[in-house]
């Protein structure tokens, strides 16, 4: 699986360079968000025929939130090295962290809040997040196991990466993910604004 998705993603770009004019370049958004809503579809429908999954998340019952709140910790102590690493603020590094792969909104908002260089870094951070995610999901789901292949998701398991997390590993691992997206997609303008207004 890994390596279609590495392909596909290679001949995007090269398709988007070279071969596919400007204007069709422009209609992808539409026809993107289209393919990923089928998909996502498609993952409810096969998740919502086998009720034993929902079941055995009521016996899991708070536990599922120890992977959100993992997730969280992990993220904002890369975000801490990260911005010793290149002497960085430390609540810019917390709150470029803290939107979790959701690119659109912790850009839009840091770029409101702390200016443009700070909104195109938690932009392309979080941009780069999801890519490695893509790549990332069936390689840990194979190599270590199914939870943890949720983790560089981050707020993206519910939606963009839900359907690579359900083919990798399995239908309760793919509720578990949507949860944790949903969570921490609820979570992204709580904390970017907040973690950002720590040193005010």
């Amino acid at each position: 699986m890994t390596y279609t998705i590495l392909i596909a993603l290679i001949a995007g770009i090269l398709s988007g360079k070279f071969i596919l004019p400007r204007e069709m370049v422009s209609n992808l958004d539409s026809i993107s968000s289209f393919a990923l809503n089928l998909l996502i579809l498609s993952v409810g429908i096969d998740l919502g025929s086998n009720r034993e999954i929902f079941y055995n998340l009521k016996k899991m019952g708070l536990r599922v939130l120890l992977i959100p709140l993992s997730i969280i910790a992990g993220s904002l102590i890369g975000g801490v090295i990260s911005g010793l690493i290149y002497n960085m603020p430390l609540n810019l590094g917390l709150a470029i962290s803290s939107g979790f792969g959701w690119y659109s909104l912790s850009g839009v908002m840091l770029k409101n809040i702390a200016g443009p260089k700070a909104g195109t870094i938690a932009f392309l951070t979080n941009v780069f997040r999801e890519l490695i995610a893509v790549i990332a999901i069936p390689i840990i789901a194979d190599k270590l196991n199914h939870l943890s292949a949720i983790a560089p998701a981050g707020a993206t398991s519910m939606d963009s990466t839900l359907p690579i997390i359900s083919e990798a590993t399995d239908k309760e691992t793919a509720v578990i993910s949507f949860i944790n997206g949903a969570l921490l997609s609820a979570l992204v303008p709580v904390l970017v604004p907040l973690i950002y207004g720590l040193n005010k």
